[in-house]
């Protein structure tokens, strides 16, 4: 995952050991893409604690030679769609992505389209906030998914 994310030139990269804490820590959240056992794609998510319907996906990114393919929207209905266990299922998806960050934009909007749902943007992470030289972080809600509902 590291590689991936070091790779795509869009993503805030992590430390590996943080990529491989995270994966154990919350691999109900998480999700991988294996071509010839190398990750090619992740998600990386997690339950908000104080309110566990909501999943907050904290990276999504795709190798360069397996973008195109639909990977990462995979990646995320299945997420959204896979049992809870023992939680329940997932009402909203929030992200924080860059204005200029338009594929993945386009990634979650398109989500929201498949999944019936409603995407709202408002503020949360202003560039101010930071203590580094950062674009601001707006919060992306999608939700409620009537899919879910219907199961």
């Amino acid at each position: 995952m590291w590689r991936v994310a070091a790779a795509s030139g869009e993503l805030d990269l992590n430390s590996s050991y943080m990529y491989l804490v995270f994966a154990r820590d919350f691999a109900e959240t998480c999700r991988v893409a294996l071509v010839d056992d190398e990750v090619v794609a992740f998600v990386l998510g997690y339950r908000r604690p104080a309110i566990p319907d909501r999943l907050f996906v904290w990276q999504v990114a795709v190798d360069e030679r397996h973008r195109g393919a639909g990977l990462a929207g995979r990646l995320l209905d299945d997420l959204v769609s896979a049992p809870g266990d023992g939680h329940a299922a997932v009402a909203y998806v929030e992200t924080t992505i860059t204005d200029d960050n338009t594929a993945s934009r386009r990634l979650f909007a398109s989500f929201a389209g498949r999944w019936g749902a409603e995407l709202e943007t408002s503020g949360l992470f202003e560039a101010q906030d930071f203590p580094d030289r950062h674009d601001a972080e707006p919060l992306h809600r999608i939700g409620p998914f009537p899919a879910l509902a219907r199961a």
